[in-house]
């Protein structure tokens, strides 16, 4: 597929699903944020259309003309779309893998989380750059969708638990912002996991989530059973399911000739 311009919110409502949680967040967010690619099989009256970012694909239309060739440039992803763009999809790389995933929305009042007199839990701010990097590779797809630490630390849309030197110990954040509807990303680092820092910094997320009129929501794997137990305690409620797919690498020429 070729990049085109960020279309207009009229266009965007045409191609992708709107104002519902989910991967229907992607598209607003890219539009909003200006992070992220459009994608399209033609520039003029396309009849397939993406949005990408931070590794996720939305892909709407028609799969009637798409060749491997075209869909090349999503490789590596994890792409949304329908089951009629399946055998398209698995034509254009070596490796297309379901992964079942679980919406939920916050629908219940939280549990409460205490954390410890030496940890405070607040916003982030462009000061935060440095400690958002420190939190290493493991953590660098929670900045994704913002353009990397220093657009997760200035975004307004992130809390963290933070110890005495400044360490952040766990940290959610928006991750797609869309017009209604907001999903929440959260990281903890491994020596202080279940110590209710990423509960404490989930609820705080919402509480600004909904005061900016919007609902939180959540997007996690059906067998993420650690992510599934925090969205319950931080009081959201499964809405539906659906699946995503993870592509390989774009098949070769040679396979394509033979």
């Amino acid at each position: 597929m070729i990049e085109i311009s960020p279309p207009d919110h009229r266009t965007l409502a045409r191609w992708f699903p709107t104002g519902s949680p989910g991967p229907a967040t992607i598209g607003e967010h890219v539009l909003t944020a200006g992070i992220g690619r459009w994608w399209a099989d033609r520039p003029v009256q396309p009849s397939a259309v993406a949005v990408s970012c931070a590794g996720y694909v939305v892909l709407r239309g028609s799969p009637e003309k798409l060749t491997p060739d075209l869909l090349a440039p999503l490789a590596g992803n994890r792409v949304e779309a329908s089951a009629r763009f399946l055998p398209a999809l698995g034509a254009a790389f070596d490796r297309l893998t379901p992964w079942e995933r679980m919406i939920w929305t916050l629908q219940a009042t939280p549990q409460p989380a205490s954390v410890p007199h030496a940890v405070t839990v607040r916003h982030l701010d462009p000061a935060d750059t440095d400690a958002v990097h420190a939190l290493g590779p493991d953590a660098s797809w929670l900045s994704a969708s913002w353009g990397g630490p220093r657009g997760l630390a200035a975004s307004g849309h992130a809390w963290a638990a933070v110890g005495r030197t400044g360490r952040i110990l766990a940290v959610a954040c928006t991750y797609f912002r869309g017009n209604r509807y907001e999903d929440v990303a959260v990281y903890t680092v491994p020596d202080r996991r279940r110590h209710h820092l990423a509960l404490a910094c989930v609820t705080s997320l919402c509480a600004d989530i909904t005061a900016r009129g919007h609902t939180p929501g959540w997007n996690c794997s059906l067998h993420n059973r650690a992510s599934r137990l925090l969205a319950w305690n931080a009081g959201f409620r499964l809405v539906r399911e659906y699946v995503h797919y993870a592509v390989g690498s774009p098949v070769s020429h040679d396979r394509l000739s033979a």
